[in-house]
């Protein structure tokens, strides 16, 4: 009977139990599980972002089993800031073999595929104006680099930081991956939750940089745009960019490339494959092995804090930069131009363009704002890439 006793003791003393009750700092992973669970929950019953969420939250809740040793970052975050391809081979698992496609950033671009396949940039070419709108909501990006830095943050950090603000979930994973692994579950995070917030965070700010009379403003319809010019637009913006910002190729390249393969209209197949069957096993991939990142070690810090603060932050002077610069278009045509689908210029697609829908809607029902809305969505999917582009070239080697 003593002997069933001291093993049932060993068996607990070596549990995770014990490691959460009694072992030193084992607090935090009760908290980083509290954390996850809610996660899950946002994923599950709010439906925030819950193709990301979810693996995301299951990873974390995964990584912070004690004792499961399910990943291992010390191949990943070194001395070197290289892949430690000898411990890899002896101690990696399933999870370190799945970040790999983060860490050697395949799964960014692979995702980027995929969007271009389900993404239409004809209200884009028919209003090549809303390029600026684009370009203007990224301002959130440049904003929160310069808020990282003043706290202390390197510029490698606060270039990773800043991106945040593009709401651009593969980006900023790419961008940091690069630049700052070290944070890559505290921005991915954030960068995640905020774009699933997009319908909470937007409008206050929209409604209180626009008057009424600006909401009600009912835009014309855009232009229609030839099968050539959509043909012709993802080969001459890939070209275009990827002279201009070599860093930015990749993730450029693919988005366009998806966006060709749609709009030729001779490779269904492959647009079908790329669109969903591949798009969701690298969702799945990247959200679970970026979640496995989050380990009580790496993520309860005051860096996460000042992360995740900065990241609203961004994305916050982001939204303010898209509708200023929508008001200045709107005196300049003289009140063509609706000030709110400026709101949209941010890289959440197509979750930002409803927002402007829907601000719109309510003061004026008959105001559909959506296709005119599509145009700086879209082109802030191709500003924050741009902008990540620059962030790397700035700051790679620092």
């Amino acid at each position: 009977m003593g002997a069933i006793i001291t093993n049932l003791q060993q068996i607990f003393a070596n549990s995770g139990y014990a490691q959460i009750l009694f072992a030193e700092g084992g607090y935090r992973y009760a908290i980083m599980l509290a954390i996850a669970c809610v996660l899950i929950y946002l994923a599950i019953v709010h439906q925030f972002e819950p193709l990301l969420l979810l693996p995301i939250g299951f990873g974390m809740l995964m990584a912070n089993l004690p004792l499961d040793g399910i990943i291992h970052m010390e191949i990943f975050i070194n001395e070197t800031q290289h892949i430690n391809w000898e411990l890899l081979g002896t101690s990696g698992g399933l999870a370190d073999y799945l970040y790999l496609g983060v860490k050697l950033g395949i799964y960014p671009p692979l995702i980027f595929l995929g969007i271009g396949t389900m993404t239409d940039f004809e209200p884009l070419i028919a209003r090549p104006s809303s390029l600026l709108l684009g370009a203007a909501a990224q301002l959130g990006i440049f904003v929160a680099y310069a808020g990282a830095r003043l706290l202390g943050f390197t510029p490698p950090e606060a270039a990773s930081i800043g991106i945040i603000g593009g709401a651009d979930g593969p980006t900023a994973i790419l961008t940091t991956s690069i630049l700052a692994p070290a944070l890559l579950g505290s921005i991915a995070v954030a960068a995640y939750c905020y774009m699933a917030l997009v319908p909470v965070i937007q409008p206050p700010i929209m409604r209180l940089l626009t008057t009424e009379k600006e909401r009600q403003i009912i835009m014309e319809a855009p232009r229609k745009v030839s099968h050539t010019e959509k043909v012709l637009f993802p080969i001459i913006v890939t070209i275009l960019v990827s002279l201009l910002l070599p860093d930015a190729a990749i993730l450029v390249g693919c988005l366009m490339m998806g966006n060709l393969m749609k709009e030729c209209g001779v490779v269904e197949r492959i647009t079908k494959t790329a669109g969903n069957e591949l798009m969701n096993i690298i969702t799945i991939f990247l959200g679970f092995s970026v979640g496995c990142t989050t380990n009580a070690e790496t993520f309860l810090n005051m860096r996460t804090v000042m992360v995740i603060f900065l990241g609203v932050f961004a994305f916050a002077f982001g939204t303010a930069g898209g509708v200023l610069l929508g008001k200045v278009m709107c005196l300049v045509t003289h009140g063509k131009i609706n000030p709110l689908i400026g709101s949209a210029g941010v890289s959440a697609v197509p979750m930002a363009a409803r927002v402007s829908q829907k601000v719109g809607q309510e003061y004026n029902p008959r105001n559909y704002l959506l296709m005119h809305a599509m145009g700086p969505n879209v082109a802030g999917v191709i500003g924050s890439a741009v902008a990540a582009g620059i962030l790397i070239n700035m700051c790679r080697g620092m």
